[in-house]
């Protein structure tokens, strides 16, 4: 059941190393104060509610006005049944029903504490209030240390379907005799970087270092045209309207917009940044709460690993693919 339209709901994006949280008001989906803290040093399951609870107070004090709680989360995790199976990061999550342990500290019924794709969650954000406001179909990239994507239909994210590729997901397709990641990361723009210049640094310091040094803008340059090339490559078959970049090299996209750009001249997909940056996840959250949907990607768990079909069923938003 939807919550009541009057009621707000507590939004959590979990990243890497920190959760954000906020309160999002129904209609507008707009955020109160966005409250931060980073993960616990006692990596248990106990800190890590510790940590949201804490969060989630900051936000809202006595939880008079929640009618629940939708979070963010990197897979692979079971978004149906909120258990995580995720073993190189948080993997004091490995195997634990986060759903009955959030609905128990936050005094909820299991069924009013609700996960989504962070990816999904990214696009969902910059549907609703963001970028992609009224576009029948977008794509969401987020460009960091990974790769995430995300594909929606009239407001609603898909995982399957023609020009989808399994659980939306780009990140691991082959490209250019490695895989999308290995070229449109972090890493890719380090790795050219060093190539050329003999030094590692972080993406921000090469970004820095770029109206000075022709090395760093060179790279920024050919990071544009591979994205564009990827993108023209991989999406041409779902034919977005748009396609939203966030994530942290986004920070940079006037560095190699323009080239991204100049690659899908002819074709009929215009690059947008995000306009809601680091909250884009948040409000995507609420999105998902406030729409009735259960948003999911169909990501590799223990299930695929032991050869047995994965529990989670694809998004699916009821309410807006029916208007379809």
């Amino acid at each position: 059941m939807a919550p009541a339209s009057s009621s707000c709901v507590l939004v959590f994006d979990v990243g890497g190393s920190h959760v954000s949280a906020a309160l999002c008001h129904p209609l507008s989906y707009e955020l109160g104060p966005v409250v931060h803290a980073q993960h616990p040093d006692d990596q248990s399951i106990e800190a890590f509610v510790d940590v949201l609870a804490s969060l989630a107070a900051q936000a809202d004090g006595d939880m008079s006005n929640v009618s629940g709680a939708s979070l963010a989360m990197p897979g692979p995790f079971d978004y149906v049944e909120g258990v995580s199976w995720m073993r190189h990061k948080l993997p004091y999550l490995y195997g634990v029903n986060l759903r009955q342990e959030l609905a128990f500290r936050f005094n909820l019924e299991p069924g009013d504490v609700r996960f989504l794709n962070d990816a999904a969650a990214f696009l969902l954000g910059e549907v609703g209030t963001g970028a992609a406001r009224g576009v029948s179909r977008a794509v969401g990239v987020t460009l960091g240390t990974g790769v995430g994507s995300a594909f929606a239909i009239n407001g609603g994210v898909e995982t399957e379907g023609p020009g989808i590729p399994p659980g939306g997901e780009i990140w691991n397709l082959p490209y250019e005799g490695g895989i999308v990641e290995d070229l449109i990361s972090t890493r890719g723009l380090q790795h050219r970087y060093k190539q050329s210049s003999g030094k590692h640094c972080e993406v921000a310091d090469i970004a820095f270092a770029a109206p000075s040094d022709p090395a760093a803008a060179a790279v920024f340059a050919d990071f544009g045209r591979d994205l564009g090339r990827v993108f023209k490559n991989l999406f041409a078959a779902f034919a977005p309207e748009v396609v939203v970049i966030g994530g942290g090299i986004a920070r940079s996209a006037k560095l190699f917009l323009p080239q991204a750009q100049q690659e899908l001249r002819g074709f009929p997909i215009e690059l947008r940044i995000s306009t809601l940056g680091d909250s884009a996840p948040l409000v995507g959250a609420g999105v998902s709460w406030f729409a009735g949907c259960v948003c999911c990607a169909s990501v590799p768990c223990e299930c695929a690993a032991k050869g047995e079909p994965h529990k989670t069923e694809v998004c699916s938003d009821v309410a807006l693919r029916s208007s379809k």
